[in-house]
């Protein structure tokens, strides 16, 4: 096994006023300071750079590099996985540019609204609501045009190992946790055109998208056009049909939710664990895709109030909780080995483990070292979070958006609103 990173990695970044995003003093809230303190950064992080940053698969973006892959597949690859895996953010010298994210502004939408449900002023609870505001109608503004619902997609084309996908093509991944973010603005703001939104998502799902049929079960494809069974996928696809049908009582969506659901569930390895995909080249076992299937499962069987796949649910829970953290809250990326240290398993794992704390005693406690270890070792002294850690000496800090500092917005927030809940301060 690869040797741990501990958290001697610490950089010692200074310490900032222990005041919540909100504003309230230490001694107000129940929250640990260091959690209020690293959200009081990013966010400051990101409205001074107008969420805006690079993304970690955008090195197609390279323009005059880009010509000479002839668009050709394996050097379109090899392009973008250099510019990804480089340990120096090398995209400034390559004219990639900042921008915004879809996922990004949706993630950042939920991490406000959860703010919002923690802040204890109306005032304070206004001013994160205004924002979430924002960030949704921006996504309204910038879904993927010519589709049969709303759907969205990534800023840059993208050369993944089995498929080609142009700028604005819209992936089920984006659409479905895009959609749960309108979802999330829906339930507590009330806004009629956010539950539209959805509902436009999930035709697009229902009419675009193919499906994979074996037998009853259905496996939702990753994009439009392209047979892709990729399991975290598929059941974004479902928990997002299954929230939508408890809002409208559409029983067709219940129903593709589950055939959806089922896939997955079937899929399953003996320890509880599943494959990114069924092609036996995405045959990895990573955190945060898995985090993903767990979330989905759960909103499915919540939201269609269908317990059948609770056992494969808390088997898979089970696997990815003993499998993918070190006692010191260090998230390992693949099942087999620790390094790179992600950010995006970091910030999932949080989410995840505050989303099934009601289910699980030890949840919060696992979230809170999780968000202190990745505080300690993955945020800049200026706000943002590292992309990653390959070793002790090697890391990459390029400052990348819907992939860290956006999940990261989310995920804390999830932690702060949790830990608001339960009572006196941790130490």
């Amino acid at each position: 096994m690869t040797e741990p990173i501990t958290t001697s990695l610490r950089h010692a970044a200074p310490a900032a006023p222990a005041r919540s995003p909100g504003g309230r003093s230490a001694a107000d809230t129940t929250v640990p300071p260091e959690i209020r303190a690293a959200l009081d950064r990013l966010i400051a992080w990101l409205r001074a750079h107008d969420y805006a940053a690079y993304d970690t698969f955008d090195g197609l973006s390279a323009w005059y590099l880009r010509p000479f892959t002839l668009e050709r597949k394996l050097p379109r690859q090899m392009l973008q996985q250099a510019v990804r895996r480089f340990p120096l953010n090398i995209r400034p010298i390559l004219g990639i540019p900042k921008r915004r994210s879809t996922k990004g502004q949706a993630f950042i939408a939920r991490g406000y609204l959860r703010l919002a449900a923690a802040a204890r002023e109306a005032a304070e609870r206004e001013a994160w609501q205004s924002e979430a505001r924002t960030a949704l109608d921006w996504l309204l503004d910038h879904a993927s045009p010519g589709y049969s619902g709303l759907c969205w997609g990534n800023h840059f084309d993208y050369q993944s190992r089995g498929f080609y996908l142009p700028k604005g093509a819209p992936t089920v991944v984006w659409t479905s946790l895009i959609g749960l973010a309108f979802l999330d603005g829906y339930r507590q703001l009330g806004d009629r055109r956010y539950l539209d939104a959805t509902v436009s998502a999930c035709r697009h799902i229902q009419r675009d998208l193919a499906q994979h049929r074996h037998g009853e079960a259905v496996c939702i494809n990753y994009i439009v056009g392209v047979e892709c069974q990729v399991h975290n996928a598929n059941v974004l696809g479902a928990a997002l049909l299954a929230e939508t049908y408890r809002e409208t009582g559409e029983e067709a969506l219940r129903d593709l939710a589950r055939r959806a659901a089922m896939y997955t569930a079937e899929r399953q390895l003996p320890d509880g664990a599943w494959y990114y995909g069924e092609s036996e080249i995405v045959h990895w076992i990573d955190n945060f895709h898995t985090a993903y299937v767990l979330d989905s499962l759960r909103h499915y069987a919540d939201a269609a109030g269908d317990a059948t796949f609770n056992p494969q649910l808390e088997r898979g829970y089970a696997y990815w909780k003993e499998t993918f953290f070190l006692p010191d809250g260090t998230p390992r990326y693949y099942h087999n080995k620790t390094l790179p240290l992600d950010i995006q398993c970091a910030s999932q794992a949080i989410d995840t483990l505050v989303y099934f704390s009601d289910r699980d005693p030890g949840a919060l406690d696992l979230a809170l070292r999780v968000a202190r270890w990745t505080i300690a070792n993955m945020q800049d002294r200026s706000g943002y979070f590292y992309y990653r850690r390959y070793s002790r000496r090697i890391v990459n800090r390029t400052p990348t958006l819907h992939w860290g500092q956006a999940t990261m917005v989310s995920a804390l927030a999830a932690l702060y609103l949790a830990l608001e809940k339960t009572g006196p301060a941790r130490p």
